[in-house]
Formats: structure tokens, C-alpha cells, sequence
């Protein structure tokens, strides 16, 4: 019998309004320099106008940095944690979607540990604890503010370095406010709320997965597939945000110790590739790779197919299974996501070598059915 293990460091608070425990945090942090990496949109907002004062009012000065762009690179790290080592500061502040998150995290990283980004690439490969980050997020997506990884890309080299600690790379608190949602646009809403999706579907079909990992995923992919319609429609509506903020948060807090599968996988090539965005690279893969997968454990799918609301539970089990496939399929469709690599600019030319790649890449560790490089060949051309 395998024994498992379950771990969430992070102190989460949620609910509309939850941003003014900010002032609480830092106290509690007894800090008064504070790195703040912002989603350059956010500048002017009156979101960001309210934590600065509540900031002031504690006698916290800050430091700004907004030059963060998609999938951000190690440029970015190195300019981000420069402007952090000028300030002193002995706490990060990180409000934004998954890419902010994730330079904040890698310039903790660096603040405490030395080195380049690089150094770091992989799993537990550093062992001081990063300075305290505070994440804020406004996208509901990536769980950067709960996971135990951080992803930067390497420009030179055009790939996507994931850094990996269970422990230590995951906020020490995270915010989950639906007032920060209410600005983001909403093909940002619908690729980021996919890739939350796909967090928690892969890990709970992931070799890894266990009875804790499995009950929370099911609760998040139920959150985020009930949801994620409204809110692409309306961001404003707080219930469906805050529903959308926490099966993020719940499948973040998951995937970093099952690991994912291959949309994580192809998607990974796919996006440092054509430059595509994450959330839209997985979103684009998903339903193909649903199907592939579905022959490993059919009883996980039909589960899946009940969370998504799907009337399965007096169905044979591949059929209900078949039923979770069609709910995906259908979820992408209905939120406008391309459903063809052609239709974001990839070429058939790539997929020899992004198929050794993926293989390369070692996620048979966890995607629930093994894949070769003629599998990983068949389902890009089956994606194309």
C-alpha cells in the first residue's frame, strides 16, 4: 500500500473585501519595506490605490515593479529582483494573474539563495526559504499563489524553466478577492479559468493523485466548471468570481504534489513555440488529450462527468466517462477556445521534435497512461 502526504503552507483568506487584511499581514510581519510586483494594468487602478494606502497607514514603504509581460523570462527576474535588492525589502507583494506571482516568487528565490533563476530549475532545488510573499491574485487560473511551483522562461534556450518546492515556493498568504477579477478581460478570464480547470482535472487522473488530492479536485473542478461561464460573461458578478478564485486556489494547492499530465506536457512546447499564452496552450490541447487519457481510468472520468454537472450516474462507466469528454469539449466550445493547434499558429513542421520533447520531459510520472513519442506524435497531429 503506497503511503501518501498532503501539504498546504499557505494561510489563505477569502471573500469580497479580503483585501484589507493586508494591513493585518504586514503587521503581523513587522515589515516596513515592502517589494511590490504589479500587473502593469493595475497601475491606475483604484483596486491597487486601496491596498497603497492601507500600506501607508502601517508605515510601509514600497517599491514597484510592473515590466512583466506573459510567461515572463529570466530578464525579467534579474531586473525585478535588482530593483527589490535596492529597496531593502524584506517582504514581497504580488497582485496580478500567475505571471506576477511567478516573478515574485523566483526573486524571493534569488533574494535568499543567490545564484541565477536557472540554478534553480527543477525539483527542490534550493534550500533557504524565499522572503514572505503576500499574493494577490486577479486572474483566476494558474494557483501560482498556492503551488509550489514557479515557471520562467528561458529566451535563450526557448523553453519554460519550471522551479519546484512543495514547501517553500508557495505564498506564505494568499488573498482571494472577487474585486480583484472584476478588470480582467475576458479571453484572459476564459484562458486563465481553463487552465485552472486543467490543474485540477490532471491531478486528480495523475498516478499520484491520493483520497486527500482527489477530494479537493473534485470540489474544484465542480467550483470552476459551475462557473466559469458566468464569470467570462461577467466579471463583476463576485459570487461566481470568488467561486472561480478558490477552485483555482484548491487545485493549486493540489497539483504540485501529484504532478499533471500531458496537456501540461504538450502545451508546454506548444506555448514556448508559437508564444502562446499558458492558459490558451492548455486549453487547446485539452480536449484531445481528454480523449487519449479516458482508456487509463474510466471511473475518474465518470467522476469527472459528475462534477461537471453531467446526469451520468445511472450510465454505464465508459459511457459516463465519454460524457466528461463531451462536457470539456463542450466547455471549450462555449468559451470561444480555438479548437485546433492551426488556429493559433502551429505548424505540423514542430511536432517531430516537440514529441521528443514531451517524452524527454518525463510526465509519463504522472499522466494516467503511459505515451511514447509516436503517442505524443499522433495526438498533436490529432490536436492539428
Amino acid at each position: 500500500m503506497t503511503i501518501s502526504s498532503f501539504l498546504c503552507p499557505t494561510t489563505i483568506f477569502m471573500g469580497e473585501g479580503s483585501f484589507k487584511k493586508i494591513s493585518e499581514i504586514v503587521s503581523k510581519l513587522q515589515c516596513k519595506r515592502v517589494f511590490v510586483a504589479l500587473d502593469g494594468a493595475l497601475v491606475a487602478s483604484d483596486f491597487f490605490a486601496q491596498i497603497k494606502k492601507l500600506l501607508a497607514a502601517e508605515g510601509v514603504e514600497i517599491a514597484t515593479y510592473t515590466e512583466i509581460e506573459p510567461d515572463p523570462s529570466a530578464h525579467t527576474v534579474e531586473k525585478a529582483f535588482a530593483v527589490c535588492q535596492a529597496h531593502n525589502a524584506t517582504v514581497l507583494l504580488a497582485i496580478g494573474g500567475g505571471s506576477t506571482i511567478d516573478v515574485a516568487k523566483a526573486v524571493g528565490i534569488l533574494a535568499t539563495n543567490g545564484g541565477r533563476i536557472h540554478d534553480y530549475e527543477g525539483i527542490e532545488k534550493f534550500a533557504v526559504a524565499p522572503l514572505p510573499l503576500i499574493a494577490i491574485p486577479t486572474t483566476a487560473g494558474t494557483g501560482s499563489e498556492v503551488s509550489g511551483s514557479c515557471v520562467i522562461s528561458d529566451t535563450e534556450k526557448n523553453l519554460k524553466m519550471s522551479i519546484r518546492h512543495a514547501a517553500l515556493n508557495p505564498a506564505a498568504f494568499a488573498i482571494l478577492d472577487p474585486l480583484a477579477l472584476r478588470t480582467v478581460p475576458g479571453h484572459v478570464a476564459a484562458h486563465s479559468g481553463i487552465d485552472a480547470f486543467v490543474h485540477a482535472f490532471e491531478s486528480y487522473v495523475s498516478r499520484q493523485s491520493n483520497l486527500m488530492t482527489d477530494a479537493i479536485n473534485l470540489q474544484a473542478m465542480e467550483l470552476l466548471a459551475g462557473n466559469i461561464r458566468q464569470f467570462v460573461a461577467n466579471r463583476e458578478n463576485l459570487d461566481a468570481g470568488l467561486n472561480m478564485l478558490v477552485g483555482s486556489a484548491l487545485a493549486g494547492i493540489t497539483f504540485g504534489q501529484t504532478g499533471l499530465g500531458n496537456v501540461h506536457c504538450m502545451a508546454r512546447f506548444v506555448g514556448a513555440r508559437f508564444h502562446l499564452s499558458h492558459g490558451l496552450s492548455n486549453a487547446v490541447c485539452l480536449p484531445h488529450v481528454a480523449r487519449f487519457n479516458l482508456a487509463a481510468c474510466p471511473e475518474k472520468f465518470a467522476r469527472v462527468a459528475i462534477a461537471m454537472g453531467r446526469p451520468v450516474q445511472h450510465m454505464p462507466v465508459i459511457d459516463a466517462a465519454e460524457a466528461a469528454v463531451e462536457a470539456i469539449r463542450k466547455m471549450c466550445e462555449d468559451l470561444g477556445i480555438p479548437a485546433r493547434l492551426r488556429d493559433v499558429g502551429a505548424t505540423q513542421d514542430t511536432f517531430a521534435e516537440m514529441s521528443e520533447q514531451c517524452l524527454a520531459a518525463n510526465y509519463n510520472r504522472w499522466n494516467p497512461r503511459h505515451t511514447t513519442v509516436a503517442d505524443f506524435r499522433a495526438l498533436f497531429e490529432r490536436a492539428y
